[in-house]
């Protein structure tokens, strides 16, 4: 069985990263997250990590945003093994996260994964 953590090396942390992936990447959005995709050639070095979390000012306080990121991270932290590689991905909550379920969130994020191309049409393989 594969160890499913989220190591800190993976994530996106510099706003510049951040702003690459929004600006050259595709951007897939469902009702309760925004999926930005950025497809990072082998070799390249310029883009440390393969994901980042955001949840905007708009969503509410602090305990909110936090929550927000908290469901997109264990979204992203079960299914990074199914993910296709070399992609950078910035997932960014919206209002409606804010009282989703886990659930919600992570099959709002499988859709969009789908959408995508970086998982395959039949879904999660548990």
């Amino acid at each position: 069985m594969k160890k499913l953590t989220l190591k800190r090396h993976r994530m996106l942390k510099r706003a510049s990263y951040f702003q690459r992936v929004y600006r050259l990447g595709r951007s897939y959005a469902s009702r309760y997250l925004v999926l930005y995709v950025f497809t990072v050639h082998p070799g390249e070095r310029n883009l440390k990590g393969e994901v980042g979390f955001a949840a905007g000012k708009k969503l509410g306080c602090a305990v909110r945003r936090v929550r927000v990121k908290r469901l997109l991270r264990e979204s992203y932290r079960l299914h990074q093994h199914e993910l296709a590689p070399h992609h950078a991905l910035v997932l960014v909550g919206r209002k409606a996260a804010v009282k989703a379920r886990r659930q919600d969130v992570e099959q709002s994020f499988l859709a969009l994964c789908r959408k995508a191309g970086l998982i395959g049409r039949k879904g999660a393989q548990s």
